[in-house]
């Protein structure tokens, strides 16, 4: 029998020279039928093929369970390669993080030694200083290291048997200035813990750091560390226990060990940050809103202030109606597309005419308001911008900038301007009034927008200004590289139903409705959003092509980004198309309750428990005297005292429809608004909800026990039901749940560099958070919404690292209008969190807002995100304006105007060093990072 775990390259690795015995060597803990597998980009490790990767075997040395493996390959092998987690079939159930391993085998070698690479399994943590947050802006200085040697090279030879050249490799991310890395342990060699004689590595990239020493036989077992010496002297050595090395064999062979030993060890880093929608910045150059150029002085102010982050709300296009509603920001018109809200004008061309500077400054007059105005500023915008693009299309459509902005993006701009021209045409983003536009081709894309083509003008305008707001925000983006902040932006989770996405790309999306949460998130009125939800089976069918193109555009401009309702990416509250409210959704993915099932537990009446039950009693209690109208116009007498809906009204849309109708005719006595909610009580009057797909399968409705129907039930039927619909809601679908992320979340992660957050506020189900700590997402904890069931504030000091910490989002009130809206909670956090029984203020003074923002920045979350209004509550005189006007978002009021502005300008905060230096102190004294100040990097340049 072939020995899984031995393989030899002699058969698909041409070679004269003598081989060497190469072996694969991990310690990795896994589950019943799970095995580990090496696969490379060379033949023999699969050439990148999983399915044909080397099997590695198991053995238990000591207490840990030792994955192992062999090859021969000739001097001077090369290949990248990699560790998965496999089933029996060599089916991938995970896959290490990070950046793909180098191997490099020297020339040198004669052939006829054995090299053995130690690994450590790459998780999801040890890859983030690899993410683009890091390692181009936070550790941006050790990139300027010079390389010193070439990777995987031994300066040493093995050519005494009583010696072994052991390589030790150790990724150091954050390396200052003139800083040396060694390695300290107990052999002679390694200095017997003495930096002067220890073991200085070399740099070889990436943030990588090896050297190689003859060590004699007799010293092993070696204990050792590695430190950092900085150009002062001092040392810093790495934190927790000594690292070990043994050696695992006797071999005659001359014998190498190289040592990945993964992340140097050292206290988690830790940061703050502001964050602040794109739109509510306010500075002396914008007209009506913020604009992205504003970002470089929010950078500056960020610097001054300690801050290493600036985060926003999503910046895509959400010109869906051309209306003040479009100011929601998680509606996308299209998911690549910028907002043309953003753009600076005045920044279009270096020699603007003087009627148009004039037109720009009144503009700026007009529109200097408390809050956006977000139809007169579009409007304006787009006005100015048209007669600047007359001036100057011809030279910006003929340079070469553009050609190379217009070659690397034309797969999403040329439809999303075709749309835009459709919709302004038709005068609806509702595509399905297109007429012969309604389906999407790509002849007909081509002929719309051909140079040809009457309106091709038009459609170079939409060119025009995606292709400036892309310079502006690419300007502000390598800005903020540069001073060491990271620029953070926002994934949301859906996109219009009438979107360029949801034209170009039918075929992946289900055009029923989504709101990403169950019906107790929604308002009062039971609205919801209304977003298509995903056919994550069509997705995959690429490997997740359009998420991963969408985290690639991101990735040009952000190093960080957060993740709305990451829930969605494990379920999704999914409605029928016809549905107005949330009560008779269903979870997609999920596994329905079959009907073989409920009869086993003595169910047998389906079409009683999935039809609304309507009785005479209900519609009296309901409705008064009013009840024979309704039964009049929207039901069937089935039976004595029971009844049915209409063919014509037996769905909530029909409903709303019929009563407009009704209305619209003076027919309706009634408010048309409650007799719609009403009606609609009458029809979610089911316990169980029929899958359109299978009339076999049901899902239990939400909330079945608030129903008339379910209290009408036998005692048995009520028990069973409630069992079942606490398995359906809690426990039935958490493997599925899991099993469903894995498969979407990787591809995202793995589609940028950027550092990846993910919104997990409130009680989630119980995969979230170990999916997420595997994939290292950092969570969001917010300290009024804990999400611990059984704690009315969260404790900071009690976060994990792999947490942002903020007091208040941009979905709930502000630090100061959270305290003045209710007194006993008030009291209640005054005395259980800060410690004081007396009788707090009736406000929150800057000293209550210091504490706050301490207990954060104290916390261990790896970052500390605080709104710019809660930072702005640090100082009396900005605390002028009502608490209230200062939210952003109303989550119960699906018609939210999204067009909060900080009534402060930048350039005004700029000179305010009371409150920059107020802010750093708190930071820094916490222990976190704090960027260089300008004078740092000009002195370092």
């Amino acid at each position: 029998m072939m020995n899984l775990g031995t393989l030899s390259l002699t058969t698909t690795v041409k070679s004269s020279k003598p081989m060497v015995s190469l072996s694969f060597w991990i310690p990795y803990f896994t589950h019943w039928g799970q095995s580990l597998l090496v696969c490379g980009s060379a033949p023999g490790l699969g050439s990148g093929n999983v399915k044909k990767g080397l099997l590695l075997k198991p053995s238990q040395q000591e207490d840990q369970l030792v994955w192992s493996g062999s090859v021969s390959v000739p001097p001077g092998f090369t290949c990248d390669y990699c560790y998965y987690v496999v089933d029996d079939l060599k089916n991938v159930l995970r896959t290490e993080f990070g950046m793909k391993r180098k191997l490099v085998v020297p020339e040198a070698l004669t052939g006829g030694e054995s090299v053995q690479l130690r690994d450590l399994w790459q998780s999801g943590d040890q890859a983030l200083p690899f993410r683009s947050a890091f390692k181009d802006v936070i550790f941006r200085n050790t990139g300027d290291v010079e390389v010193e040697k070439p990777l995987g090279v031994f300066e040493n030879k093995s050519d005494q048997d009583d010696s072994v050249v052991v390589q030790f490799k150790i990724c150091c991310p954050d390396v200052g200035e003139g800083t040396s890395v060694y390695v300290l342990g107990t052999s002679g060699k390694l200095g017997k813990w003495k930096v002067e004689s220890g073991l200085k590595l070399s740099y070889v990239g990436d943030s990588m750091w090896e050297g190689d020493c003859l060590i004699p036989k007799a010293e092993f077992p070696i204990k050792y560390r590695y430190c950092k010496v900085p150009k002062d002297g001092s040392i810093g050595l790495e934190s927790g226990g000594n690292r070990e090395l043994t050696l695992h064999s006797s071999s005659n062979k001359q014998e190498y060990i190289v040592m990945s030993d993964g992340l140097f060890r050292e206290m988690p880093w830790r940061g703050a940050g502001v964050a602040v929608p794109m739109f509510s910045v306010r500075s002396e150059d914008d007209v009506g809103v913020g604009e992205f150029l504003d970002l470089k002085l929010l950078v500056d102010w960020s610097v001054d202030s300690g801050l290493h982050l600036v985060q926003l709300l999503p910046v895509n296009d959400t010109s869906v109606h051309k209306m003040w509603w479009d100011s929601y920001p998680y509606s996308s018109l299209s998911v690549f597309a910028l907002h043309p809200l953003y753009l600076r004008v005045q920044a279009l061309s270096e020699s603007l005419p003087a009627d148009i500077k004039e037109e720009i400054e009144k503009a700026k007059k007009q529109l200097e308001k408390n809050d956006v105005d977000y139809e007169a500023t579009m409007e304006t915008k787009l006005s100015i911008a048209k007669k600047i693009f007359d001036l100057e299309k011809d030279q910006t459509l003929s340079s070469s900038s553009f050609q190379k902005y217009f070659s690397e993006n034309e797969g999403w701009l040329k439809p999303y301007a075709a749309f835009c021209f459709l919709r302004d045409f038709f005068e609806t983003s509702d595509h399905s009034q297109w007429g012969t536009f309604s389906d999407y081709t790509e002849d007909k894309l081509e002929k719309l927008t051909s140079k040809d083509s009457l309106h091709y003008n038009t459609i170079c305008f939409h060119y025009y200004i995606q292709y400036h707001l892309h310079v502006q925000l690419s300007e502000a983006s390598e800005y903020a590289r540069k001073r060491g902040v990271v620029l953070k932006g926002d994934l949301p989770i859906g996109v219009d139903r009438n979107s360029v996405d949801t034209w170009v790309n039918k075929n992946l999306f289900r055009m029923n409705t989504s709101t990403g949460a169950p019906p107790d998130y929604f308002d009062k009125n039971g609205q919801n959003w209304g977003f298509p939800t995903y056919n994550w089976e069509e997705m995959s069918k690429d490997n997740y092509g359009w998420w991963r193109a969408r985290l690639t555009q991101m990735g040009n401009y952000f190093t960080a980004y957060r993740i709305d309702h990451i829930l969605g990416f494990f379920r999704i509250w999914e409605l029928p198309a016809h549905a107005m409210t949330g009560l008779v959704g269903k979870f997609r993915p999920s596994i329905p309750l079959s009907q073989e099932e409920l009869e086993k537990e003595g169910i047998w009446d389906f079409d009683r428990l999935s039809k609304p039950y309507v009785q005479k009693k209900f519609l009296e209690e309901k409705f008064g005297d009013f009840w024979p109208f309704i039964a009049s116009n929207f039901l069937n007498e089935t039976q004595k005292d029971m009844y049915e809906f209409k063919e014509d009204c037996n769905t909530e849309k029909k409903i709303a429809a019929k009563l407009k109708s009704l209305a619209a005719k003076s027919l309706l006595l009634e408010n048309e608004d409650k007799v719609r909610r009403d009606v609609f009580d009458i029809l979610r009057n089911v316990v169980l909800i029929k899958d359109p797909e299978d009339a076999r399968k049901f899902y239990p409705r939400f909330n079945i026990e608030d129903t008339s129907s379910f209290q009408d039930l036998d005692e048995h039927s009520k028990n069973v039901l409630k069992r079942l619909y606490y398995d359906y809601y809690f426990h039935r679908q958490e493997d599925l749940w899991r099993k469903n992320a894995l498969k979407t979340l990787p591809a995202l992660l793995n589609s940028s560099n950027m550092l990846a957050c993910g919104e997990d506020l409130g009680l989630v189900p119980a995969c979230v958070h170990p999916v997420m700590k595997e994939l290292a997402l950092v969570g969001l904890r917010i300290q009024r919404m804990p999400s611990e069931s059984d704690v009315e504030f969260g404790v900071p000091s009690n976060y994990d690292y792999m947490t942002v910490c903020a007091p208040s989002c941009h979905d709930c009130s502000t630090l100061r209008a959270w305290w003045e809206e209710d007194e006993e909670r008030r009291q209640r956090y005054f005395k259980e969190v800060i410690g004081l029984d007396a009788i707090p203020p009736s406000q929150c003074v800057p000293e209550i807002t210091h504490f706050i923002l301490r207990q954060h920045v104290e916390a261990p979350s790896m970052w500390a995100i605080f709104p710019l209004q809660d930072m702005l509550a640090l100082k009396e005189e900005y605390t002028t304006r009502p608490a209230k006007e200062e939210t952003i978002n109303d989550p119960t009021n699906p018609k939210h105007y999204w067009r909060y502005r900080v009534h402060v300008t930048l350039d005004s905060l700029m000179k305010d060093v009371d409150l920059k230096s107020t802010i750093k102190n708190l930071v820094s004294s916490s222990g976190r990072s704090v960027p260089a100040s300008g004078e740092d990097v000009n002195n370092k340049k």
